[in-house]
């Protein structure tokens, strides 16, 4: 569970990236961060994951209080995270296998499950034939595919993407969603920073819309743009 509580965040160049936002993500919710280039969400994002503290308020991730953890406790904190992005962040020296398994090396995963776990999250990507490949051998979406193995390897609680499909074309974007959306379904919380509004529209997830620094939206089964309701709609309540 994620749970903000009138969240600031002033950076010492004076920038006011976050003023007074407030909202809660439960386990295994499936939420999209939208919002204009500036707009907050990268220091949303960077919160969660404790990269930043806010200014004032409150931040809970995963019983976790952001401002008030200790040092020793950030490593723990991010081995209940997976981390996407939109550049992949492979190491091009390494092949696929070697790539997810390095995640599980750092936190220290015993060598037989690790390798274990490897084809397990090879399987559910479906790149356990490309396990000896390198990086640069594979496509953007499978490069993509990869990165997601990676982040799972761990069993996190959540999966964070920033701009997830930013470099893939739209069908291959559709396939990874696909596929988010299907770790989803097995109890993962997931979290997308998205400028791709067709996805948006398509998938009708729960839209938290930042800008400016404030939250202007949170709606479930919503769009890339705000629903617009009906005249019948207002009458019967449905518009606040």
């Amino acid at each position: 569970m994620i749970r903000f509580e009138n969240v600031h965040k002033t950076y010492k160049s004076g920038s006011d990236a976050l003023r007074g936002v407030s909202f809660k993500i439960d386990d295994g919710e499936f939420v999209f961060i939208i919002g204009k280039s500036g707009s907050g969400k990268s220091t949303l994002i960077k919160l969660i994951t404790r990269e930043e503290k806010p200014s004032r308020g409150y931040v809970l991730v995963d019983r976790f209080p952001i401002s008030k953890m200790q040092a020793a406790l950030v490593p723990v904190l991010r081995r209940q995270i997976g981390m996407v992005f939109q550049d992949f962040r492979l190491i091009e020296s390494k092949t696929v296998f070697e790539n997810v398994a390095f995640a599980g090396e750092i936190v220290g995963m015993p060598p037989k499950q690790l390798t274990q776990m490897v084809e397990i999250v090879l399987s559910v990507v479906d790149l356990r034939h490309k396990a000896n490949a390198m990086p640069l051998e594979l496509s953007g979406g499978e490069q993509q595919r990869v990165a997601i193995a990676r982040a799972m390897v761990n069993e996190p609680k959540l999966i964070v993407a920033d701009e997830p499909t930013g470099n893939l074309d739209p069908q291959t974007s559709e396939s990874i969603m696909a596929l988010l959306e299907e770790i989803n379904r097995n109890g993962t919380t997931v979290i997308i920073c998205t400028h791709d509004s067709n996805l948006v529209d398509r998938m009708k997830k729960r839209v938290i819309e930042i800008d400016n620094g404030l939250i202007v939206r949170d709606e479930l089964a919503s769009g890339y743009c705000a629903r617009k309701f009906s005249e019948s709609d207002d009458s019967a309540g449905g518009a606040k």
